[in-house]
C-alpha cells in the first residue's frame, strides 16, 4: 500500500476514535487537509476555529471562510488578544509560546462548552525540526496533532492534498506577521501594518513567495533568487513604496526567500551548545 495512503488511513482511524473535535484552522496547507479529512470522517462532530488579530490578514481569514463553506463544517471565528499581552509584544524568543497558549486555551474553552474532549492542530513532522516554542504550549494543553503523530511530512501533505483536489496543495508557507520582526524588538500594530502593506505591494509586482523583515528603519526583502533581476528592474517603484511606509533603507537578502530566517541565530546558538 502507498505509504501516504496508509498514513491517511491512520489519521482517519484517530479521528473516528475522537468522534468529536475542535480544529485550530488557519486555512494553510496542513490544517486544510486535516479539516477536509475530519469533515469526511466525523462530519457532524467537527468545529473549525479561526483566531484573528492584527497578525492575521483579511485574505487569510476569507480563505478560511471559503474552505469551511466548501467542506460543509461549522466555522467559529474568535478574536485573539495577544497584542494586549506584554509577554508577546515584547517579542522574546519564546514569543510563540505566549500566543499559542492564549489561543489554544480559548479553543479548549470552546471545546468544553460544546462537550468536546479533543482540540487538534495541523502540525506535521517538519515542525519538529525548527525552533518552535509554541510546541510547549500545545503539549501543556494536550492538543492532539494527528498529522504529525502518523508521520506525515509537509511534502506528503502537499501530495495528499493534490490527490484530493484541494486548492491549498501548493499554497506558499504562511506565517504570523510578527515573525518578520527580530526578537527583542517590540511588536506594534504600526509595524505589522507596514509589513502587510509592503508584502502586498511585493506580491502585486509578482514576487510570490516573499517576506519583508522589519529591521527598524530598514526593510529587508526576501524573494526567490531567480526573481532578483526582476526586482532590480522595478527597484525605484519598490523603494518609493517602502519609504512611504516609513522605511529609510531597503535591502535585499542575497540568500533569498526562506521561512524562519529570524530563527537562524537561535539555531546557531542551540547547535553550538549541543
Amino acid at each position: 500500500m502507498d505509504k501516504i495512503v496508509q498514513k491517511e488511513m491512520w489519521v482517519r482511524k484517530k479521528l473516528k476514535e475522537y468522534q468529536k473535535a475542535v480544529i485550530a484552522f488557519s486555512g494553510g496547507v496542513d490544517s486544510a487537509l486535516l479539516l477536509k479529512i475530519a469533515s469526511e470522517e466525523i462530519p457532524s462532530g467537527v468545529i473549525a476555529v479561526t483566531a484573528v488579530s492584527e497578525t492575521f490578514t483579511q485574505e487569510e481569514l476569507q480563505g478560511t471562510k471559503d474552505l469551511c463553506k466548501e467542506f460543509g463544517v461549522e466555522h467559529v471565528i474568535i478574536q485573539s488578544d495577544e497584542m494586549e499581552n506584554q509577554n508577546f509584544v515584547s517579542n522574546p524568543p519564546e514569543r510563540c509560546y505566549y500566543c499559542k497558549h492564549l489561543r489554544f486555551s480559548a479553543l479548549k474553552g470552546i471545546a468544553r462548552s460544546k462537550g468536546i474532549q479533543y482540540v487538534l492542530d495541523g502540525s506535521n513532522m517538519d515542525d519538529l525540526s525548527d525552533y518552535r516554542p509554541g510546541n510547549k504550549a500545545t503539549k501543556e494543553l494536550e492538543v492532539k496533532k494527528p498529522l504529525q503523530e502518523v508521520g506525515l511530512s509537509k511534502a506528503e501533505i502537499r501530495e495528499l492534498s493534490l490527490r484530493k483536489g484541494l486548492s491549498t496543495w501548493d499554497n506558499p508557507a504562511v506565517s504570523c506577521l510578527a515573525s518578520r520582526i527580530p526578537y527583542g524588538q517590540t511588536i506594534t500594530k504600526e509595524k505589522l501594518l507596514a509589513i502587510k502593506s509592503g508584502e502586498d505591494y511585493l506580491k502585486e509586482l509578482g514576487f510570490t513567495p516573499c517576506r519583508l523583515r522589519h529591521l527598524g528603519d530598514t526593510a529587508r526583502i526576501e524573494i526567490s533568487k531567480d526573481k532578483f533581476i526582476d526586482l532590480i528592474a522595478q527597484v525605484d517603484r519598490l523603494t518609493t513604496n517602502l519609504k512611504n511606509l516609513g522605511f529609510t533603507y531597503v535591502s535585499l537578502d542575497l540568500i533569498g526567500f526562506r521561512s524562519g530566517s529570524m530563527n537562524e541565530a537561535i539555531r546557531r546558538e542551540y547547535n553550538g551548545s549541543t
